[in-house]
């Protein structure tokens, strides 16, 4: 990976588009350094799919979706920062350790109900099973009072993640020297 000290043209633009609040580079939008197209549309795909004013389900509960995802995919990478992400917009210790309990049971139904409950078991499926999706997959969303618009944005953080932890595992990313979770204190 090139270094900030080390970035000229390009590079560096996109460098300084992928920075974070924190005005650090994580490593997952870094590993592109060598082909800084592809970080491109990764930072703009990633801000589009959690950090969209157009999404409507809350910005925690996205982020739980993306933890789980990373869970079921062992990406210590996108979990350590996306379950710091759970923690700090939630800002309730005992909820968030119940959480964290339960995805890493794979038993969402210990802490999620209703359609909290529905979309953690779409994204279970659609990352681990993804070849059999059936129509009462999404039928049960609509029951439990999903609207297309959340089983959109459930599905996009799913598939975004999906990609992302493949990126990380297949590179052997680790998150040494990433300032961890995306959100500022103040934020």
């Amino acid at each position: 990976m090139i270094p900030d000290d080390e970035a000229s043209g390009r590079l560096k633009q996109l460098l300084d588009k992928a920075r974070t609040p924190h005005g650090t580079v994580d490593t997952v939008m870094r590993v592109h350094s060598l082909r800084p197209e592809t970080m491109d549309g990764h930072v703009t795909l990633y801000r589009a799919v959690l950090h969209s004013d157009d999404n409507t389900l809350p910005f925690w509960f996205l982020e739980v979706v993306a933890s789980y995802t990373s869970i079921l995919n062992d990406c210590t990478y996108s979990l350590t920062h996306h379950f710091m992400n759970v923690r700090n917009l939630l800002r309730d210790q005992p909820r968030s350790d119940r959480i964290f309990t339960a995805l890493k049971a794979h038993r969402p139904e210990d802490e999620f109900a209703g359609k909290d409950l529905a979309l953690l078991r779409y994204a279970g499926k659609l990352t681990t099973d993804v070849g059999r999706m059936v129509k009462s997959d999404f039928e049960a969303l609509k029951i439990a009072g999903c609207d297309d618009g959340e089983i959109l944005e459930v599905n996009q953080v799913v598939a975004y993640f999906n990609y992302s932890n493949r990126l990380l595992n297949g590179l052997g990313a680790t998150t040494e020297g990433d300032v961890v979770g995306y959100y500022k204190d103040d934020d």
